[in-house]
């Protein structure tokens, strides 16, 4: 008989919950397990456990949010849960500044920082030197005013003068105890003073006038000199300095975050101007700091605003920072978001700044291989271009510097003694005459001569591809895995796959040639598409970017572009690549005084603006003989241009030749005086001084005599000596068959 006590059968063991389930109007109720885990037990023999039931799997439990109520609903984040904090040796992703900034690593820009310091330190030093004579007079003349300044400077400190205030204060205040305590301390302070100044001042003074009868003659006047100069400066008035100041520097204002912010805001773009009614919007990742010789800001655009939108409002934003068009200079950061701007504001208009000199001016060469130095961006640091795999596209107005940076590419190339180029400059001029002493071929003139020369060139050219493309292919996987033109493989003479660079200089001529053009385009087209990977590269340059003179082929599939300043949206989009014009990239905003700056496009991830380094006639000639003496030494003359210049010859100047210049082919009998007259004015420093008995002697080895010409003067019937211009030309004329030149 068991001791439990039972309740009756029809006894739940755990009621249900009162609810709407009580009334057996709906729904149902979930048992306690643990109450019913015992009421079993209840039922189970003494020497029996209960058969365990089952846990019930736990639910997951979703994190706890807090919630905002809005609209009688409740609102919780939806963005997932912040991430646990980094261990301290796991790696994290982030962008490394340099440790040393990037100009302080380049030679030029430190060589182009220590000529200015230099120059600038010399200058100043002979400026002051010179009016070392003036500044003494000033002194001398300021030093009654330092001595009284002096003097009463020490009796305002022997009668306590700053007291004088406070005790003045008290009577007024009518504050006796104040006035008392007061005046017993002035009284102490001034006895102690005096008392101080008696025991230092008057030995000092003994001291001082004993010295000076004491010191020898000549150093009275270096010490009277230093006394003078020291009570001069004492005595200087604060608004007079004493020295002028050698350089005026430009004031250029700091740029600060509320100055961009300012700046940002007049554009005119209405998400910026949202985000600033609202609070917020622009942010600065890192200070704004110097940067060369201006201020870079990084700049976090608001939400949905581009750096293109501020690029194609540059005049926009230099009005709004108060600076010069050609100082400031935004840019996208490459390493970040499109909405990451790079602003960099110069001290000095970029077209009046001192242009940073070519690297490779006065020494060096070159592998055409590794970028070529080009020129500089606003902030002073060089930039290169990589011809190797790429063609280039040059195009601007007349005037602004085209010629001039092809100039630069040419020399550049021309340093590299394994590259071979052809040049053709289609404007007659003598810009590149350089490329002369080193070039296999080079042509130049505005004729149809010039032009056929310059297509067949073109149709040489293209076959040359053709047989390049299959030395390729009969290469070596090893020695040739990608199928292009590598450095290796560049010096492989029985290959013949060396660079070769063509360069035709106001190429619209060619290309808007009426017999010439559409062969020369098609051609142009093929040698871009096809002999890049062959070491073939073509520079083209024009000043007419538009579709009659520029076909589509070679427009839209040169790999870099430099474009000067031009007119309009169509030109600038002819060179630097459609829509160039809307997202900011527009040369047409540069001005005529900006010569040899325009924007760069395809050297870099991001388009650039830079400044093609220039270098004048006389300094190309000395680079091209350095080209020429780097191709000799290497042995390549002989295979890219095999025909020797001669040294220019001497001049032989002959008198004949002189003299049939100074008489008309109507003048056949001349005074000898006349002639004289008109040799000494066609060459002064070879006939000057000349008369007919002069002249006789020299013509009588040809065997021209002198003889009797009559002439009417006023009247009268004048005899004189003279020549026969007929016997003259016929000396010449046989001279000139026989190869004798006098």
């Amino acid at each position: 008989m068991s001791d439990h006590s039972h309740p009756p059968p029809d006894e739940p063991a755990s009621p249900p919950p009162d609810g709407p389930g009580a009334d057996g109007a709906s729904g149902g109720w979930v048992p306690d397990l643990d109450a019913v885990r015992a009421e079993l037990e209840r039922y189970l023999p003494a020497d029996r456990h209960p058969v365990p039931l089952p846990a019930p799997e736990p639910l997951p439990v979703p994190m706890a949010v807090e919630g905002v109520e809005a609209a009688g609903e409740v609102l919780v984040p939806v963005d997932p849960p912040r991430p646990p904090r980094r261990r301290r040796l796991e790696p994290r992703p982030g962008a490394r500044r340099p440790i040393i900034p990037s100009w302080l690593r380049s030679w030029v820009a430190l060589r182009v920082a220590a000529r200015w310091a230099a120059g600038h330190y010399s200058y100043t030093a002979a400026y002051h030197a010179v009016r070392l004579p003036l500044y003494a007079g000033r002194l001398a003349a300021r030093a009654p005013r330092g001595a009284g300044r002096l003097v009463a400077g020490a009796v305002g400190w022997l009668v306590d003068r700053d007291a004088r205030p406070v005790i003045a204060a008290a009577i007024r205040q009518e504050d006796a105890s104040t006035y008392l305590r007061l005046a017993r301390l002035h009284d102490t302070r001034t006895r102690t003073r005096a008392i101080l100044a008696g025991l230092v001042g008057l030995p000092a003074l003994v001291l001082a006038v004993w010295w000076w009868v004491a010191a020898p003659t000549g150093a009275h006047l270096p010490i009277l000199a230093a006394a003078i100069a020291v009570l001069g400066v004492v005595g200087a008035p604060a608004d007079r300095p004493l020295m002028s100041p050698a350089v005026v520097p430009t004031r250029v204002g700091r740029l600060t975050a509320d100055v961009v912010t300012r700046a940002l805001g007049a554009l005119g773009i209405a998400e910026i101007n949202r985000a600033r009614r609202e609070g917020g919007g622009i942010t600065y990742p890192s200070p704004i700091m110097r940067d060369g010789p201006g201020w870079r800001a990084e700049v976090d655009l608001p939400y949905g605003v581009t750096v293109s939108d501020i690029l194609e409002r540059r005049e926009r934003l230099a009005s709004g920072l108060r600076r010069p068009l050609g100082c400031v200079w935004p840019e996208a950061g490459h390493d970040a978001h499109a909405g990451r701007l790079i602003l960099w504001v110069g001290d000095q208009d970029m077209s009046q700044a001192p242009a940073a000199p070519w690297p490779l001016a006065q020494r060096g060469l070159v592998d055409v291989f590794a970028p070529l130095p080009f020129g500089s961006d606003p902030r002073g640091r060089a930039v290169s271009i990589s011809l190797v795999e790429n063609n280039v596209l040059v195009g601007s107005l007349p005037g602004a510097g085209k010629t001039s940076a092809v100039r630069v590419l040419m020399l550049g190339c021309g340093l590299d003694p394994t590259c071979e180029l052809w040049v053709f400059n289609l404007k007659g001029t003598a810009d590149l005459d350089a490329a002369e002493k080193f070039a296999t071929r080079y042509a130049t003139g505005l004729d149809d001569a010039t032009a056929e020369t310059t297509l067949a060139a073109l149709r040489e050219l293209r076959a040359d591809i053709a047989r390049r493309a299959e030395a390729i292919r009969r290469l070596p996987k090893d020695l040739c895995p990608d199928g292009k033109v590598t450095r290796q493989i560049a010096g492989l003479r029985s290959q013949g796959l060396h660079p070769l660079v063509t360069i035709i200089d106001e190429c619209q001529n060619l290309f808007s040639h009426p017999d010439y053009g559409k062969e020369a385009g098609e051609l142009a087209t093929a040698i871009i598409k096809l002999g890049r990977a062959l070491g073939v590269v073509l520079i083209l340059a024009t000043q007419r970017p538009d579709a009659a003179s520029l076909p589509t082929g070679v427009s839209s599939n040169a790999s870099i572009r430099f474009c000067l300043r031009v007119m309009g949206q169509v030109e600038n989009d002819m060179i630097l690549g459609t829509s160039m014009y809307k997202n900011g990239i527009q040369a047409s905003t540069l001005r005529p005084s900006d010569k040899g700056i325009g924007y760069l496009v395809g050297a870099t991830d991001e388009p650039m603006i830079v400044r093609a380094a220039y270098i004048d006639t006389p300094t190309a000639e000395k680079i091209a003989d350095r080209a020429r003496a780097a191709r000799i030494a290497a042995g390549r003359l002989a295979e890219h241009a095999p025909r020797e210049i001669a040294a220019a010859e001497p001049v032989t100047l002959s008198l004949l030749d002189d003299i049939l210049t100074v008489i008309a082919d109507a003048e056949n009998r001349v005074w000898s005086e006349t002639v004289v007259a008109r040799l000494a004015e066609l060459r002064p420093d070879l006939y000057g001084g000349w008369g007919p008995e002069q002249l006789a002697v020299v013509l009588k080895p040809y065997g021209i005599e002198t003889s009797q010409i009559n002439r009417r003067v006023r009247g009268k019937v004048v005899n004189r000596r003279g020549i026969v211009r007929h016997d003259v030309a016929a000396v010449v004329a046989e001279r000139d068959r026989n190869g004798v030149r006098g």
